[in-house]
C-alpha cells in the first residue's frame, strides 16, 4: 500500500455536519477531497494463515472496496434523523423541545459538537418520535438485533471516536431523561434513576462529573441545562460503579478444605452453592444500595468495547498462549 501524505486532515467543522471526506480507493485513503458525509462503513480483515510458532493470528489489512462493508441500518437511521432535524424536530415533548434548543443555539457560549448533538437526536428521534412517523422498522431491528446477540437484555450502542466527549452525551441523556421525567412523572419513555457502569476505578473516579451535586459537574461546566433546571436534576438517582464491583464477594473467610466439605466439591467444582459467597441477589443489593426499591432503571455502560460475551464451553481449549490466557481474562 502507497503512504499518503496529508498536510491537513481537518477539513470540516466539528460544529456542523460533514460536508467533505478524503476519498479511499483501492491503495487506501487518498489526499482527495470528495463532497459530502462519508458513509458508515467497516472493513473486513482476511485472516492469513498462522505461520509456525507464532502466536498471534495475523490479518491481512489491504483497504480494498470489496472489503468494505456499508453499515445500512447506522446510515439509514442517519438520514431519518437528518430529515427531522431539518424539520424543525417535530414531536417531541416541551422538555425535550427546550434542550435541543438550548443544545442547538447557534449563539451558545460553549458550543456542542455536531456529534454530541446528533448522538443525543437520534436517542430522542427513536424514543419518542420514529414511531409516530411509520419508522418503527428502527426499534424492530434493533431488537431484533439484540434477540440475536443479547436475549432478554436490550441494548443500544452508541459509538463515537476518541476525543469526541462521550462524557458530555452521557450527561445530556441524563438530563434528558431526568427533567423529562420531573416533568411528567407516568411518562414510562423516560427514567431518574442511573446505574453507570466503567471498566475500572480510575475512569469511574473521573466521572463523578456526572452526579449533579459534585462542585465540578458537567451540567454547569459545560453548559448541558439552563441554570434553573439544576435543582429539578439534583433528583435524580445516579450510582457509579466499576464492573468488578458485580463479582461475587465472599461473606466469610474459610479454608479450602473446610470450603470442598461444606459445598460437596468434586474435582474443585461445588455441587451445592457456597455458604460463604455471596447470592446474585446479595450482590446486587449491595452494588445498587444507594438505588434503593428504584425500577426502570436506565444502565450507561461507559467504555463500551471493554464488553465481550462469554466465549462457549470448550472454545477456550482450542486455543492457545496468549489468546488463552486473554480468554480468561475476559471470562
Amino acid at each position: 500500500m502507497s503512504q499518503v501524505v496529508i498536510e491537513n486532515p481537518i477539513i470540516n467543522s466539528p460544529y456542523d455536519e460533514p460536508s467533505r471526506h478524503f476519498r479511499f480507493t483501492d491503495e487506501g485513503i487518498t489526499n482527495d477531497v470528495v463532497d459530502g458525509r462519508r458513509i458508515s462503513s467497516y472493513f473486513i480483515p482476511i485472516a492469513r494463515p498462522k505461520k509456525k510458532g507464532k502466536q498471534q493470528l495475523q490479518f491481512d489489512t489491504e483497504w480494498t472496496q470489496d472489503r468494505i462493508e456499508e453499515n445500512k441500518l447506522v446510515n439509514d437511521i442517519r438520514r431519518r434523523v437528518a430529515m427531522w432535524r431539518k424539520g424543525g424536530y417535530v414531536g417531541v415533548t416541551p422538555t425535550t423541545a427546550r434542550l435541543l434548543a438550548y443544545w442547538t443555539d447557534p449563539n451558545r457560549g460553549k458550543k456542542l459538537f455536531f456529534c454530541q448533538n446528533e448522538a443525543l437526536e437520534t436517542a430522542i428521534y427513536i424514543a419518542e418520535v420514529a414511531r409516530k412517523y411509520n419508522d418503527s422498522w428502527i426499534e424492530n431491528s434493533l431488537r431484533e438485533a439484540n434477540d440475536t446477540s443479547n436475549p432478554g437484555l436490550p441494548r443500544t450502542a452508541f459509538k463515537m471516536a476518541t476525543g469526541s466527549g462521550k462524557t458530555v452525551v452521557m450527561a445530556m441523556l441524563i438530563a434528558w431523561h431526568t427533567l423529562n421525567k420531573r416533568a411528567n412523572p407516568q411518562d414510562a419513555r423516560f427514567s431518574d434513576t442511573f446505574l453507570i457502569v466503567t471498566p475500572g476505578i480510575t475512569i469511574r473516579d473521573r466521572l463523578r462529573v456526572l452526579l449533579p451535586n459534585d462542585p465540578e459537574n458537567y451540567y454547569r461546566l459545560r453548559d448541558i441545562v439552563p441554570a434553573q433546571y439544576l435543582d429539578q436534576l439534583g433528583q435524580a438517582k445516579i450510582v457509579i460503579t466499576n464492573y468488578h464491583a458485580f463479582q461475587l464477594r465472599e461473606k466469610v473467610a474459610a479454608g479450602k478444605i473446610t470450603k470442598s466439605i461444606l459445598t460437596g466439591s468434586v474435582a474443585g467444582v461445588a455441587v451445592q452453592p457456597s455458604p460463604f459467597t455471596e447470592t446474585p441477589d446479595q450482590m446486587v443489593r449491595r452494588v445498587c444500595r444507594e438505588l434503593s426499591t428504584k425500577k426502570n432503571i436506565i444502565v450507561l455502560n461507559d467504555e463500551a468495547h471493554h464488553c465481550y460475551r462469554r466465549k462457549p464451553d470448550g472454545e477456550d481449549e482450542a486455543l492457545t498462549g496468549d489468546d488463552r490466557v486473554e480468554a480468561k481474562n475476559r471470562d
